[in-house]
């Protein structure tokens, strides 16, 4: 007999959200919809307090890659879910426009060597329009990735407003007495031919000539009794020396002194009774045996206070060179006496100017000896490195030389190690007004996350050098000071700098290298110091690009339209400890003596899937936009989300198949839910809560624990915790339980049946939530689900988050019990179809063997029960009639000690016949003659639709 088919007659689920998400082709056109109804401004507008996110602004020099996609993602998260919380957070994107990222891009592209070659103006349009190209094109891909922002109304650096702002807070800075012009050593990288700052600088492995070198002490003015150090400086049996280690031999023509410390003992070391060295006492045996020394013995200690001021004759050249004292000299390595020259290191500096010394440093900018070193002129300082161990050599004087490989600054653009190098920069001195001391106590009224990154910040600011602002570049803001070349005194007046910043306001910052330096001078100016009026020139250098976007919080933030300052958040990569969030910290302690921020989160970098640095040259680079193309936008971002942004982030083929997988699970819940919402509507079909079943109120208990967990960890940026809540909930509480308890009353009820209206509006509310809570990082996702349902709201990014209700902590915990009588039933059921006794669960009868007052206390009945194990029935039996010793055995249940000490499940095929509508097997199939296979509930709903 051919069987019906009652399809037809069931509610099965309809919707247009297809299971394939096609989220490249898709992500687009939500993309547009965005666009076309403005649902940003709304999204702010509709806000309460204000929440700012201070962006920070990557460079407009190339693509994006996965580091600034991750970032800006993340950000995103956060300004969406604040204003879904009720917040108006507006994100203003930002771009680095100015500097060596630009400048060496575009050198590059027009095939140019050094910045001579080009004219300064017509180099400067070229740049503008290059980085303007990039801010497009950037813009776009940020775009694509979902962000939602004022891409309309950006900030930039090199706008004019931008740039006056600029020129306004150094003259600032100036008349507060911060800045300075002054000789010392600063970070010079030789290829670029440029000052850096310290957050420009990244230490990579190098490969150092290590070298230990004899200098020849020449007398002795302390009056040390032992007659053997006595010597005159006419004696030229010179055989007392002092014993350096350096890795940098091309510093030595620059030796001015030997530090060391004050504290330490030092020894006179015999050495086979034809010469003496002076070593720190702790490091002769290390030094001995380092240098091949078997034959020596300590003939004088001396603490380092008491050799101060010996003089030594200079290796090289023809003067001497004293022994000065330092605190900084370790016993760590080397031979505890510091070879000193200030015109080549920051310590050095700071130890010449202690005792009067000169800052010498006879290199160029392209780091080229000049003719203050007869020997070394026209040599590159690392070529000329072995000329000078030549020289050391037949002199006598070097002792030992091996390579040595350590960690060396590199210059973090061109990626060519640096040198220190003395010559007049202009700096922001850090120690100033007490701006150091002041910093490091207003770092402790921000909040960092995570919480150990507030001793990195203050680490890097107790040991950072005077701030260097000054660049040899072409594309910049320029230093808007002049010199007098009369006296060559440099001058930086404010009306100097107020008729340049009126110029730059109306033809940017190219005003300063187009017009003469007259342009600029007030009628009948005079310099402060000779008081000639006459012949001035401008400074050439510009300003350092740290500065331009170390004052984005003046610029974008305190403005005359909106005072939004300080910023609630800053939200960068790890290394910003050292850059972005230090210089703004800085500049604003300055000006207004507290943070630019409340809060600061820091995350780690991107590496690939065996945490490894990310290298174009290794072809391990992971392209967003390939990933975006290929994936979808929404993918890349579940992935970040998903990662813990605290350390270090992987990805991979197979750490983004995860993520395709896990989204697909999340988009079939929702799939799930809008197919059997399609005749519904809120709140014409709702249904009070004083009529739901009870695991409708359960599974509503659910989805506002769900909200209080995830709520609580957008609020502490734990953006994986917020994904993993979401996750749980969907292939648990609904997927696994609730929905596919629910089938039954779906597809089966009536229509529009109080029970099945009853479910339907509970998976209103989980829907909507649900959707709202994946929003901030699903966000197309979010939006597709928004519009395939008749929510009220334009778009998910205009509803609010809704608060929590009070969790009904009881009807959790008795649900708790019966769910997991229900997983113990679930692995019975399982191991009995994979015997072959049952194929679908629905072809089972489960028999509990336990006392029915241990049953009825879970407060549910039978017919229930079967719902809930999605058998066709449940009998319960008691313990006694176990039929099998297995069975005697039992399955111990946890969390279930209250009602049920032991629960003995058996599973056995169901009675009767299945029903061709719902599939349940019934005794009662067949009785009615009319429907010779219905089960008699399906018979009466049949009956009622005149079916």
């Amino acid at each position: 007999m051919k069987k019906e088919d009652y399809s037809h007659t069931l509610n099965l689920p309809r919707t247009e959200f297809r299971m394939k998400a096609d989220l490249p082709k898709n992500e687009p056109s939500i993309q547009k919809f965005w666009e076309r109804n403005d649902i940003y401004h709304k999204m702010v507008k509709k806000g309460g307090r204000t929440y700012i996110l201070h962006d920070g602004p990557p460079y407009a020099n190339e693509d994006i890659h996965l580091g600034q996609a991750m970032n800006k993602i993340l950000k995103d998260v956060v300004i969406k879910y604040k204003n879904m919380e009720g917040y108006s957070a507006p994100f203003i994107p930002g771009w680095d426009c100015h500097g060596l990222p630009v400048e060496l891009q575009l050198f590059k592209k027009l095939n140019i060597k050094r910045k001579e070659e080009v004219d300064a103006v017509e180099f400067r349009t070229k740049a503008r329009e290059f980085a303007s190209r990039y801010v497009e094109r950037q813009k776009k891909q940020f775009r694509r990735l979902g962000i939602l922002g004022e891409w309309d109304n950006p900030y930039i650096t090199m706008d004019y407003s931008y740039e006056s702002k600029i020129l306004e807070v150094f003259q600032l800075l100036w008349d507060e007495g911060y800045i300075y012009l002054d000789k010392k050593p600063i970070y010079w990288c030789i290829s670029c031919e440029t000052a850096l700052a310290e957050a420009e600088v990244e230490y990579l492995p190098h490969t150092s000539p290590s070298i230990w070198v004899k200098f020849p002490i020449i007398n002795y003015e302390l009056g040390i009794k032992n007659e053997a150090l006595k010597l005159s400086t006419q004696n030229l049996q010179l055989t007392t020396y002092i014993i350096i280690w350096t890795t940098t031999p091309w510093t030595i023509p620059a030796n001015l002194a030997v530090a060391l410390h004050p504290e330490y003992e030092y020894a006179l070391v015999q050495i086979k009774n034809v010469e003496r060295w002076l070593i720190a006492k702790d490091l002769v045996d290390s030094t001995t045996e380092k240098l091949g020394i078997k034959d020596y013995k300590v003939v004088e200690m001396r603490k380092g206070k008491e050799l101060e001021g010996i003089h030594y004759r200079h290796p090289l050249l023809e003067k001497n060179g004293k022994i000065v004292l330092a605190d900084y000299v370790s016993l760590e390595e080397g031979t505890g006496c510091v070879h000193t020259a200030p015109g080549h290191g920051e310590e050095d500096y700071r130890t010449g100017l202690k005792y009067g010394l000169p800052v010498f440093s006879p290199v160029d900018e392209k780091g080229i000896f000049t003719g203050e070193i007869a020997d070394l002129e026209g040599k590159q300082v690392f070529e000329a490195n072995a000329h000078i161990l030549q020289i050391l050599k037949e002199c006598g004087l070097l002792l030992k030389t091996e390579n040595i490989q350590h960690s060396y600054p590199h210059c973090w653009r061109c990626k060519n190690p640096v040198i220190f190098r003395a010559c007049k920069q202009w700096f922001m001195g850090v120690d100033r007004k007490d701006l150091r001391k002041r910093a490091l106590r207003s770092i402790e009224e921000v909040e960092w996350l995570p919480p150990l990154s507030l001793n990195r910040i203050k680490g890097t600011l107790e040991a950072r050098p005077d701030w260097c602002l000054s660049r040899q570049r072409l594309w910049g803001v320029a230093i808007p000071g002049v010199y007098c070349e009369k006296c060559g005194k440099e001058i930086v007046d404010r009306h100097i700098t107020d008729r340049l910043i009126r110029r730059v306001k109306e033809e940017g910052s190219d005003a300063w290298f187009r017009h003469s330096v007259d342009t600029f001078l007030p009628r009948g100016f005079s310099c402060p110091k000779c008081k000639s009026t006459q012949h001035f020139k401008k400074e050439q250098d510009i300003l350092d690009v740290w500065l331009d976007s170390g004052i984005s919080h003046i610029a974008v933030l305190k403005t005359s339209k909106s005072e939004r300052w300080p910023a609630d958040l800053y939200l960068e990569g790890s290394d910003q400890h050292r850059g972005w969030f230090q210089t703004s910290l800085l500049t604003s302690v300055a000006l207004y003596d507290k943070p630019p921020y409340h809060g600061v989160l820091t995350h780690g970098f991107v590496v690939d899937s065996e945490g490894k640095k990310m290298s174009k040259s290794v072809g391990n680079v992971t392209d967003p936009q390939v990933v975006v193309d290929k994936y979808g936008g929404d993918i890349l971002r579940l992935w970040c989300v998903s990662s813990q942004w605290r350390t270090d982030v992987r990805i991979g083929d197979e750490i983004l198949k995860r993520c395709i997988e896990a989204y697909r699970k999340i988009r079939n819940t929702a799939r799930f839910l809008l197919g059997n919402l399609y005749d519904y509507s809120y709140p014409e079909n709702s249904v009070p809560e004083s009529k739901w079943a009870e695991i409708d109120r359960w599974a509503y208990n659910r989805v506002h624990i769900l909200l209080r967990n995830v709520k609580e960890a957008y609020r502490k940026f734990e953006f994986m915790k917020a994904y993993q809540y979401i996750y749980q909930f969907s292939i648990g509480d609904m997927s696994s339980i609730y929905l596919d308890i629910l089938k039954d009353r779906l597809y089966i009820l009536p229509a529009d049946s109080l029970e099945r209206k009853s479910a339907q509006t509970v998976l209103y509310f989980i829907l909507r939530i649900f959707t709202q809570l994946i929003a901030p990082f699903l966000s197309f996702t979010a939006e597709e689900i928004w519009q395939n349902f008749n929510f009220k709201e334009e778009s998910v990014f205009l509803s609010l988050i809704p608060e929590e209700e009070k969790i009904d902590e009881e009807l959790d915990k008795k649900w708790e019990r019966i769910l997991n009588l229900r997983e113990a039933v679930q692995k019975s059921l399982e191991e009995q179809r994979q015997k072959g006794i049952i194929g679908t669960s629905l072809e089972a009868e489960v028999i509990l063997h336990t006392d029915e007052v241990s049953i009825e206390s879970l407060g549910i009945s039978v017919d229930e029960l079967a719902t809930i194990f999605i058998v066709s029935k449940v009998t319960i039996k008691p313990p006694r009639l176990c039929a099998t010793e297995s069975e005697r055995k039992g399955v111990k249940l946890k969390q279930f000690q209250e009602t049920l000490e032991t629960v003995k499940i058996e599973i056995r095929k169901a009675p009767g016949n299945k029903c061709e509508r719902c599939w349940k097997w019934s005794k009662d199939v067949g009785k009615i003659d009319e429907f010779p296979g219905v089960c008699p509930r399906c018979v009466k709903i049949l009956k009622n639709k005149g079916w």
